[in-house]
């Protein structure tokens, strides 16, 4: 009786260590077990042959891919273990079950495949049970039906020496689907019996670790898949897709990923998870997408046409299942790129938690193992964001990588691009230093954040610097040294534009030009260098070596849109507008969208074909606008149509419309006025305009499409409004903020930093919208206006306005469709319409209240009314945002002039000639300014020289073009 109860504990505590793969104490428990029982010697040479084959395997391991040939020296002793308890015939059924099973794994690791499936045909795995049986066995049969896998796809379809023993026909009667198929199916079995076995070895082990005392144990990770259960694991998808299965393929991989995860499965889980996710964003459309909880279509696109009608079908049925999980509440995705984004979270999540870390040497391994995982993640992840333009989301996912790149070149770099992608530009220029850090002899990295600092952030020295960067490498940067010359002429043509001395302005324009030239004498064949070389020349009044150059460059790139535009300015400075019409026009014919193209048609138009013509390309403008920006308000539909759908049912000229035209017919019926409802006011002050009642900027007019949501003031709340137009669709909202107390400036600012979806303009996008000192951060030179008083003049205009710049989304839609507004008043005012140019400007207010520009044109209106000193007060607002506008200097010294107010006049004037020196309109005024004051001499040399610039100065100033890298 102690015998037999000390043989239960044995062979109990045999089972445990075979469950948990403790090969290692299976020899003395052996030795044990024959000292209390000698009935099972047959038994002993069972567990001495598995123990010692398993230790063979462990410090022999077989690699994937590889082709076991020979017998092995080691294994003659296992052979001979497994064969005595075999011959004697004493053990029981399921023993002898193992026994054959473990003689056929060493049939395959000798390479005699066609033995080991002679042994499998004998055992007949199809009988052996699953329910009730002990761990260690699922383990066996999961590695029994791979190597039976293994040995079909190694065996010759042309073998006539294997029979099935159930039908008794041969192997080689079966179609090669028919093998096919079945090499699958044991695949499959494999998988779905190796991950039951986790399932119930890792409940098993934890149970047993609860019930021993607490000394150190083994843990789960001891349990390892090895190469049996990993190949039944990972191969049936494999040949799903090698035959061009795909759908088959997909849906192995999302039976595994929805069994209940063990912790030895982590690796492998994050792996298949991956390839899944890579073939659903390279290899899967949303047409042919089916949900995780449906079957696999039959038919599928995505798989191979020659396959049609040799389509896998799962045609078994297991007796135990692994868990998978269920339940209430379960996130299911709708379509591939949904699916794919989970599963790279789901993977970046496991990466980062299992991440190596560890520095010292003997962990260099794992860690170059662990960053590779991470790194093709995060890969995937910047395709699948990339593509939905998510790149504040890549961005924050690749700020957690950072604890993977130490010294890793490429995940600074990508944390770089998506930063500048997203918008991000002052943190890109800081992570694009460390990067120049790790790879300081490759020259794209300087030039990408002279880019930055040329463009969104204008940061002109820290430019200069890293184009420096390029130019000092020397031999090293290649090609790439010309763009360095390139980026340094940016720098020093933009420095010229934002200087106030003249002397300053003509210095940085002379090594502009010797940095261009430096660049096109480097690289002859590049369009870029020949172009910015004549834009430089065209700056500086070099109007025959410009063409010459801009010439050259549509040599070189026919196509370029702004050197087609810069030679239609070049051909109006020689005043030949009907040349450079149809330059406009050609260039628009490949460019329709282009809106500085269309600015400058307008001006040609106006002064070529009449205002008439200048309006409809307003009109198609807005028209543009709307479809390419596709802002459009839902609650507007069925109300009436806006301005623009107006103007295209009318089929009339739009200045040929009284202003009842451009409103809706709602609100103007019953009126029998020309202005219907709209009655123009004169204010005597700016802050009277809140006063304006027109039906364009009404919450009930069809034109309000257009317009933001208010500003939110801290003195009442605003009434409510229609819902506002939405971003495109590539840009997601950020959340809405609660409004502050603070300044107008403070919401720009703020405004601007939450853009998401493209870099905040830059100073020379911002003139060519004419909102450069709202919206860049350096426009404004060296002003001598105090911040403070800027801020107050902000805040005043913005408190006396009732609506403000949006709130949502990007601002360049809404400031070119400020700019458009401007243009069409600016149309009206040269017809002499005011009422026409206040609904305009109304219009452009409505986006941005404390624009210059738009005080600029109220100044202007106020002028074609006769009220000079409301437009006196208009130019002086404009003015206390913006000291630098050109403009508004030269119409504020004409109206001091018109007051007999010479001496400031005459001050305001030599300041605007200060920063800009080719202003033909400001030398004239000041000469009449010095001729009214009896200085004749000093009058007529301004008047030669506004005639001197006046001979090239073009429809439009040359900065208008945009001067990026």
């Amino acid at each position: 009786m102690t015998a037999r109860k000390s043989g239960s504990r044995l062979e109990t505590e045999i089972e445990r260590c075979r469950s948990e793969g403790q090969w290692d104490k299976i020899p003395e428990l052996v030795r044990q077990l024959s000292a209390k029982l000698i009935s099972n010697d047959d038994l002993g040479e069972l567990l001495l042959g598995e123990s010692k084959l398993q230790m063979y395997l462990k410090e022999n391991p077989i690699k994937q891919g590889s082709s076991p040939r020979g017998p092995r020296q080691k294994l003659v002793e296992v052979r001979k273990h497994l064969t005595a308890a075999l011959d004697r015939g004493n053990l029981k059924a399921d023993y002898l079950q193992e026994a054959s099973l473990l003689m056929a794994k060493i049939c395959y690791i000798e390479g005699e495949y066609k033995d080991a499936l002679g042994h499998y045909n004998r055992v007949n795995l199809e009988d052996m049970q699953l329910a009730g049986a002990p761990v260690y066995r699922l383990s066996m049969i999961a590695e029994a039906y791979a190597t039976k896998g293994l040995c079909l796809e190694k065996v010759p379809a042309s073998s006539p020496s294997l029979s099935n023993k159930n039908s008794g026909s041969p192997l080689t009667n079966r179609t090669p689907a028919e093998r096919e198929q079945e090499i699958i199916t044991c695949y499959e079995k494999s998988g779905d019996i190796a991950l039951l076995y986790l399932q119930e070895a890792e409940k098993a082990l934890s149970a047993g670790i609860q019930n021993r005392s607490p000394k150190p144990g083994p843990t789960a990770q001891d349990l390892e898949l090895g190469y049996f259960l990993e190949t039944g694991l990972q191969r049936a998808h494999v040949i799903h897709f090698k035959n061009g299965n795909l759908t088959q393929g997909v849906g192995r991989f999302r039976e595994i990923l929805r069994a209940v995860e063990t912790r030895t499965t982590q690796n492998l889980r994050m792996t298949i998870a991956r390839q899944l996710a890579e073939i659903l964003l390279r290899g899967m459309c949303e047409q042919s997408y089916w949900s995780p909880l449906e079957d696999p279509p039959t038919v599928s696109p995505l798989d191979n046409p020659t396959q049609q009608g040799h389509t896998y079908s799962k045609n078994y049925t297991l007796s135990r299942r692994p868990r998978v999980y269920s339940g209430e509440n379960l996130f299911c995705p709708q379509e591939n790129t949904e699916e794919a984004l989970l599963l790279l979270l789901i993977s970046e999540s496991m990466a980062n938690r299992d991440a190596v870390l560890s520095r010292i040497p003997e962990h260099n391994n794992d860690r170059i193992i662990s960053l590779q995982s991470a790194s093709v993640v995060y890969d995937l992840l910047t395709i699948a964001l990339g593509r939905r333009g998510q790149y504040e989301m890549l961005s924050e996912c690749l700020e957690r990588a950072m604890k993977f790149a130490f010294e890793e070149f490429h995940l600074w770099y990508q944390l770089a691009l998506s930063l500048m992608a997203a918008g991000k530009s002052a943190r890109a220029v800081k992570v694009l230093k460390e990067c120049i850090r790790l790879k300081p002899d490759d020259p794209t990295i300087p030039l990408l954040a002279v880019k930055l600092c040329i463009g969104p952030l204008h940061w002109l020295d820290e430019g200069e610097k890293f184009g420096k960067m390029v130019i000092e490498m020397g031999e090293k940067a290649a090609e790439f040294r010309a763009k360095g010359y390139l980026a340094i002429g940016l720098v020093y043509s933009l420095k010229a534009t934002d200087a106030s001395l003249r002397s300053t302005q003509e210095d940085y324009q002379r090594k502009a030009l010797g940095a261009f030239q430096r660049a096109q004498s480097l690289s002859p064949t590049d369009h870029l260098a020949a172009f910015y070389l004549a834009l430089q020349l065209a700056v500086s009044r070099q109007i025959p070596e410009a063409l010459g150059y801009v010439r050259q460059a549509l040599q070189l790139q026919g196509d370029d849109v702004h050197s087609l535009h810069l030679l239609a300015l070049l051909l109006s400075a020689q005043k030949h507008y009907h040349d450079a019409l149809n330059i406009i026009e050609m260039a628009l014919s490949e460019y329709p969208e282009n809106f500085n193209l269309l600015y400058t048609k307008v001006k040609l138009e106006a002064m070529c074909r009449g205002p008439e013509e200048a309006l409809l390309t307003c009109k198609h403008m807005l028209q543009i606008w709307k479809s390419f920006y596709n802002l459009t308000n839902p609650s507007d539909s069925g109300r009436g149509s806006s301005l623009l759908d107006r103007a295209i049912a009318d089929r009339r000229q739009l200045n040929a419309m009284t202003l009842p035209d451009f409103s809706d017919p709602d609100t103007v019926s019953g009126s029998s006025s020309s202005l219907s409802g709209f009655e123009p006011v004169s204010p005597t002050s700016p802050s009277t305009v809140s006063t304006l009642s027109s039906p364009l900027s009404s919450p009930s007019s069809p034109l309000y499409i257009f317009q933001p949501p208010p500003l939110l003031t801290p003195t009442k709340s605003p009434p409510a409004l229609p819902p506002v137009p939405s971003p495109p669709p590539s840009c997601p909202l950020p959340p809405p903020t609660k409004a502050r107390t603070h300044s107008f400036c403070n919401h720009v600012v703020l405004q601007q930093l939450s853009n998401c979806n493209e870099p905040p303009c830059g100073p020379q996008d911002a003139n060519i919208l004419g909102f450069s000192s709202m919206f860049s951060v350096c426009s404004v030179h060296a002003t001598s206006i105090a911040a403070s008083r800027v801020e107050q003049a902000l805040s005043e205009v913005a408190s006396s306005l009732q609506s403000s710049a949006p709130k949502h989304g990007p601002l360049h839609p809404w400031m070119t469709l400020a700019q458009i507004w401007l243009h069409a008043a600016e149309v009206y005012i040269g017809m002499s319409k005011p009422a026409e140019a206040t609904a305009c400007t109304q219009e452009a207010a409505n986006l941005f209240p404390t624009s210059h520009n738009v005080l600029y044109m109220r100044g202007q209106i106020a002028e074609l009314r006769g009220n000079t000193d409301e437009a006196k007060r208009w130019y002086e607002e404009a003015l206390s945002i913006n000291p630098t506008h050109v403009k508004t200097m030269q119409r504020l010294g004409l109206i001091l002039h018109q007051l007999q107010r010479y001496s400031l006049s005459e001050k305001v004037l030599r300041d605007a000639v200060q920063v800009n020196s080719t202003a033909h309109d400001v030398w004239n005024c000041l000469g009449e300014v010095l001729q009214a004051q009896g200085n004749a001499a000093a009058a007529t040399e301004c008047f030669l020289t506004a005639l001197e610039l006046e001979a090239s100065s073009p429809i439009l100033p040359f900065t208008i073009i945009p001067r990026a890298l």
